[in-house]
This record gives structure tokens, sequence and C-alpha cells, in this order.
């Protein structure tokens, strides 16, 4: 991003460690006072585009790993490996100090507040940010509005805040940040529009996690709901923001293969630039070993709807399906994120069919893949979405339904919208409910009462569309389904020992072998029992992904990270969240 490349360095230094009281206890540099700083617009401008830093990096957007993504190595969330930490983990509050300061000193100098407001707004957007992603990570952390000095002791050892004080304190910031930012749509600046995704996402996080998260007894659930609807409904009725489409075959894959954002949908972005020389890495992941050989998990294949609208999962034996046969008729966008039968890359015609070497499941990510130019080590260079439209419509569909107040014509303005871009048939409200689907009820066994139907399928949606943006995670844990992370992680199935032609070309690509690996060039071997590890073995079944790592979720503990123990050693005040035993 054009902001963050051009940061001042006497603005970088803010950045730097604190002083013997943990956090939040250093003052700046002196040079950098708010009556030698603060003394224009220009000034303003330059401090708060260091705020942009925060924004995820590609490799944060795309290098999904928790359920939907699957790898030969597993993240410490699913196998029960997580321990307290001594220092880090999270518990960082660098970013917060500089917003802060901000807020407390940029009028010092008598800046006009006309020509300041959307500068506050823009400190209140990342304000809110920042603390959202505390909450989602620890609950209840300690609030800060102000600079703190080592004279504050009070402040610097309090207790940490009631998860409600907070997220009520987060609400009136983004809140404030609509009020005050432009209208003017741009893919790297914070406007009105960003900030109204934001609310958005924070409050639908907020309200289901209170709903379906009753040991913690948090109030008003349905408050944060229906601001979640507010705000998308804002959004729906005046950003101008649209579902992109060209045609159901390309448009899902164009969006996200573009080299500039596309403007109609993305919000905000992740920006590279070859010129500037900074690039990403999603090309390469894709078409190595050397990241753990991603691919889509199978239930997440599973999920993709036939493209009548009609369930895969209702076809008889769907597990024991083979690659060809079920990938035939599907949602188009299961075709625009994995390598499928005639899949080609993009300015390419040579057909590919999944490659073992580079995918642990057989199904091969291509979203967000570009040309082969890009193929190299650290070469990609399209932007990555932060914030897009079609986030928004889901976030206001789901809020409805989990408020019991969607309608049909609330999902043909949302749902339908992201449906129509691949040709999908719109989503029913009468019919979803009439029939939940099993398979999807199987997962997400929180899900209850007369909406059970319409909840599941926004769900469906959801993970459908945004897969691979790192949404997952946290969708997760606010649903309460911690128990799915725990589950065996699948692939493709194969009916045993053998050859297979995977895109019925008449050529094999695929043999699954015992013994001695045969010689005859051209196909991918697999050996059984070691690259392929198959559910009934020499009888076939699914891929088996790592089979031998044992995988755990705890209920009463793992939907919160723990507090590290320097924090608490330093803030007698701090207690731990539930369940994490750190010795103190």
């Amino acid at each position: 991003m054009k902001k963050i490349l051009s940061l001042a360095a006497c603005v970088a230094v803010l950045s730097a460690v604190w002083g013997c009281k943990g956090f939040l206890d250093r003052q700046p540099l002196s040079e950098l006072s708010p009556d030698q700083f603060f003394t224009s617009e220009k000034d303003l401008k330059l401090y708060t585009n260091s705020f942009y830093n925060v924004i995820p990096s590609a490799e944060d957007i795309y290098n999904e790993g928790i359920d939907n993504v699957v790898k030969t190595t597993l993240e410490d969330q699913v196998t029960g490996k997580r321990t307290v930490p001594t220092s880090g983990g999270g518990w960082d509050w660098g970013e917060l100090r500089k917003i802060n300061y901000f807020l407390q000193n940029y009028n010092k100098r008598g800046i006009a507040p006309a020509t300041a407001s959307k500068y506050v707004g823009l400190a209140k957007f990342f304000r809110a940010w920042f603390y959202f992603n505390k909450v989602a990570r620890f609950g209840d952390v300690p609030w800060y509005n102000q600079v703190l000095s080592t004279a504050d002791e009070p402040l610097l050892t309090k207790a940490r805040d009631p998860r409600t004080v907070v997220m009520d304190s987060v609400l009136a910031d983004i809140n404030d940040a609509v009020a005050r930012l432009g209208t003017a749509r741009s893919t790297e600046e914070v406007t009105k529009w960003t900030a109204l995704a934001l609310k958005s996402r924070i409050c639908l996080f907020e309200g289901t996690f209170r709903k379906y998260h009753t040991e913690f007894s948090l109030p008003n659930a349905d408050k944060f709901l229906n601001e979640a609807v507010k705000a998308s409904e804002d959004m729906m009725a005046a950003s101008g923001y649209s579902i992109y489409g060209s045609s159901p075959e390309s448009a899902y894959r164009d969006l996200f293969a573009s080299l500039k954002a596309v403007p109609e949908e993305v919000i905000l972005a992740r920006k590279f630039s070859a010129d500037q020389q900074v690039f990403h890495n999603v090309n390469y992941y894709t078409i190595t070993a050397s990241y753990g050989r991603p691919g889509l998990e199978k239930k997440l294949v599973n999920s993709y709807l036939m493209k009548d609208g009609t369930r895969f999962t209702d076809k008889a034996d769907f597990n024991k399906i083979q690659f060809y046969d079920e990938m035939q008729n599907r949602d188009p966008r299961l075709a625009q994120t994995i390598r499928t039968p005639g899949y080609t890359r993009i300015g390419n015609t040579n057909k590919l069919v999944p490659d073992f070497g580079a995918t642990v499941t057989g199904y091969q990510l291509t979203k967000f893949v570009t040309a082969e130019t890009e193929d190299s080590y650290n070469k990609s260079l399209n932007d990555m979405p932060v914030f897009r439209y079609a986030e928004v419509l889901l976030n206001y569909a789901e809020a409805k339904a989990e408020l019991g107040t969607l309608t049909q014509a609330d999902l043909d303005k949302s749902v339908q919208l992201i449906r129509k871009r691949v040709g999908m048939p719109a989503l029913l409200l009468t019919k979803a409910n009439a029939d939940p689907d099993p398979y999807l009820a199987g997962q997400y066994t929180s899900v209850s009462g007369t909406n059970k139907g319409i909840i599941l399928e926004v769900r469906r949606e959801r993970r459908v569309e945004l897969v691979m943006e790192s949404y997952r995670w946290n969708d997760v844990m606010r649903w309460k389904e911690g128990h799915i992370l725990a589950e065996q992680f699948k692939g493709m199935y194969f009916p045993g020992l053998g050859k297979y032609d995977l895109d019925k070309d008449g050529t094999i690509d695929v043999v699954i072998y015992e013994g001695t690996k045969p010689t005859e060039k051209g196909p991918q071997y697999l050996k059984l029992g070691t690259e392929a590890v198959l559910e009934g073995g020499k009888n076939g079944g699914l891929l088996l992904i790592n089979a031998n790592i044992a995988k755990t979720f705890t209920e009463n503990r793992d939907y919160l990270f723990p507090i590290p123990i320097q924090e608490r050693l330093l803030n007698k005040n701090l207690t731990q969240n539930p369940n994490w035993a750190d010795g103190l």
C-alpha cells in the first residue's frame, strides 16, 4: 500500500519497545511532541498513515490453515498444543498507544476541527479494529483511551475491563468513525464505507458470540445483531458497491486474480506493486511443496451445492464418488477455487490435473492464482481484499437469520446477488427451513429453532464464498463449533490400489501402488500407506490427512487465548482465562 510504503522514519519509532512497566508506559520521543509535530493537516495525514501498518499481510489473508484449507502440518489451535506463552501471544499494545497519542494531541496547535475530523475518524476506526481483534482473542481486556505514563500506576496495573464495557466502547468508536469519514470510495484508503463494513463484521461477531456462548452470560446479543443489520443496510442503500460480475464461469476467479483490486466490490485491499518491488507469494504457495501442500478439506468440498441448487451430500454414497464425477455440475465457485477437470492457467490453454506434490488433499487451490509469469518465489502482485461487499451482504443475511427477522426479500438483495455472479439459483427461505441440511446440521450442532435451515444455508454460503480469506477461525469460534477442529481431516476418494485418470482424457494421472515404485514416466505415483493413506487401506476410501497427529479442542478453554505469564507477573490484577494453567 502506498501509504505504508511512504511512512516517515520519525513516525516508525513509535513502535519501539516499552519500558519495565510492560506496555503503554513509554512517552514519545521529544522530537515528536505535539508542539513541534501536529502543526498542519499534512502532519495529521503523515501520522495517521502509520495506522495502516496493521492491515493484514497477503499471507495473513490467503494462508488459511484451520479446517477449510488443510496442510501437511497442523496449526496448534487444532492439535491442543497451545500453551500459555511467557510473553507475546498477541498481548501487544504498541499500535493502540500510537492511536491514543494522536487522539490526545492532534489539536494542541489549534488545527481547525473540520480539518482534523476525518483523521480523528481514521484513528477511531483503527482503535475499534484493534480492540475488536483483542476481544475476539482474549475476551476481557483493559480499555485505554489515553496515553499512559510511568506515573499512571493505577491504570497500568488495573484489572481487565469486562467485555461488555470494551465492546460498548468499540461500538462508540466505530460509530464516530462512520460519522466522520468521507464517502469517496477507495480500495486503499479507509472511508465511511470501510467503517460500515468493519462495524458490520464486529457486530455480527459479537452478537453471535454472545448468543451461542451462554457460558459467559453476556447480555444484549440482539443489540449487536441489530447493529450489524443497520451497518449493512446503510452500506447497501448508499455506498454504490456491487457484486462484480462478468461470466458465471470466470467472474469469481477474475475477482481474486485481478492485479488491481476490483473497485465495484473491494472496499479495502492490501496493495502490491512491481514498480515498488512489493510482492507476495500466493502462486508459489499453491504450486510447490514448500508451504505444506495446501488443499481444500473434503467436508468443504462436499458443502458446495450442485449447479441446480440441490445438495451434493444428498447423493447416495457421496463420499465414494471419484474426482471426475464429483466435480460435475457443481456450484461454479468450486471450479474457480480448485483445479477441476479441464482446468487451465490464466494465459495458457494446457489442461492441468491436481498436482499431489503441491496439495495434500488432492483439491489444489487456484483462488488468487494469476498467470505463470508470477510463479517464482515471492513474485505475485495481485491486490489482496481485506473488506469486500460480499462479506457485508453475508453479514446482513446472517444477522437477520439469527434475529429471526430474515425474509425472502432480504435474501434476494443479499445472498442472491452473490449467487447470481456464478449463475446459481436463489436460496429459498421457506424451503431451507422446511428441510434443514442434515450434513451441515451434523457440523453446526449449536443451531436450533425454526430458522435452523436458513442459518445453516447462510453458513454454507459464507464458507464457500469467503474460503481462503481467513474468516474461518473467527466464524467457528463465534458459533461455538470448536469440535469441528478435532475431527479427522480428509481429502479425495480413491477406491484402492490402481491407476486413475482424473480428468477422463484417456491419460493416467495418478497411480496408487504398493511395493516398488513403477518406472513408467508420466503419472504421479503415490505409495499406499505413506504418500496416500486411505481410510480402508487397500479397500480404498478418502485420503486421511495427518492421520497420525492427534487433534483435540477443549470446549471449556480453547475459545479464548491465554494471557502471557510475563504480563500477569507485571500486573497482579490480570486474571487468566478459564482453564489455562500457568502456575500463577
